[in-house]
């Protein structure tokens, strides 16, 4: 069935919410809305002011109705999922990638989160309900599109086995950059996932015997120790993952993921990718002017990031010699 004929087109599933005891569905109606904002939710505040969205009621749907829904749709392929340690050039990284006409990207949409980090669902019923999302997420609203590629959360490499199993065929890519640099721009303004107890510490594998022995610097030092050793097992162990450094610059980035995915872009479109990263991530009227940090300004121990740090930096080198 053409998705022009399908009555849902342009209608994607935005959050799940709890309502009389059971869990239901949130739908949005994108109208020709692209998702080209930096982040998943940008996207949906644009289109808020729509008629079909600016009602007084919710659309809602079941669980069995959005996996049964998402059949019907014409979707294209999802060609990769983009792990990231946070502040290391994923935004740029997305945002590159969105330029393409070929390129539906979602970044950072709360709804995979929320599907993921449920303990409610059953494995079949998660996963069912991840990739019916995914089918919506991708459905061909415009003729160029011919990939789907997802931007997950930080913290999502902590599921990053569960979604291997369900997609055991799809390019995987991990982005990081110094951890000094990190921490330095999360010391400026802290991520949600960098404030203790905002996201359950057990979601990071943070147990609450080590939250009571260290103040706020320090966890967030803690939290990127977990990424970095998330990123180094599953690197060890995983043939079709890729590994990008930030600090190798995001023309390098890009180029090497474009690479690995194995989608060949036209010159216009490469340069149109290349073109976007001269902007800021988040502001694309702003010229970007760099971010670098020292790490002597910190004042935190983060020894042993910089020690997982130096090892994905080693299987970085061995990766670009191979």
């Amino acid at each position: 069935m053409e998705n022009s004929q399908q009555p849902l087109v342009n209608w994607i599933p935005n959050k799940l919410v709890e309502k009389d005891n059971g869990i239901y569905v949130e739908w949005v109606y994108l109208s020709d809305l692209k998702f080209a904002e930096p982040f998943f939710d940008e996207t949906i505040a644009k289109c808020r002011s729509h008629a079909y969205n600016s009602k007084s009621f919710k659309v809602l749907s079941t669980i069995e109705n959005t996996i049964d829904w998402s059949q019907e749709m014409v979707s294209v392929e999802l060609k990769s999922l983009i792990f990231h340690i946070s502040r290391c050039g994923s935004t740029m990284l997305s945002q590159s990638l969105a330029t393409s006409s070929e390129n539906i990207m979602i970044s950072e949409a709360p709804i995979i989160d929320q599907i993921l980090r449920n303990e409610i669902f059953g494995t079949e019923t998660k996963t069912a309900l991840l990739k019916a999302v995914l089918r919506f997420f991708g459905q061909k609203r415009f003729p160029k599109q011919k990939h789907l590629i997802l931007k997950l959360d930080a913290w999502n490499i902590f599921e990053i086995d569960y979604l291997r199993s369900i997609f055991p065929n799809i390019p995987f890519a991990l982005l990081y950059r110094n951890p000094g640099e990190v921490l330095r721009s999360h010391q400026k303004m802290a991520g949600m996932h960098m404030v203790p107890n905002l996201i359950p510490p057990a979601v990071f594998g943070i147990t609450p015997n080590e939250i009571d022995q260290i103040d706020s610097k320090q966890y967030r030092a803690l939290v990127l120790e977990k990424y970095f050793q998330g990123f180094l097992d599953f690197h060890q162990t995983d043939k079709n993952v890729i590994i990008l450094n930030y600090n190798e610059g995001m023309k390098s980035v890009v180029e090497q993921f474009v690479s690995f995915i194995k989608v060949d872009y036209s010159k216009d479109e490469m340069d149109k990718m290349l073109e976007r990263l001269k902007k800021h991530s988040k502001n694309e009227s702003s010229v970007f002017m760099g971010d670098s940090y020292k790490d002597d300004v910190l004042i935190v121990n983060h020894k042993k990031a910089d020690l997982l740090h130096q090892k994905l930096n080693e299987n970085f080198s061995r990766q670009l010699a191979r």
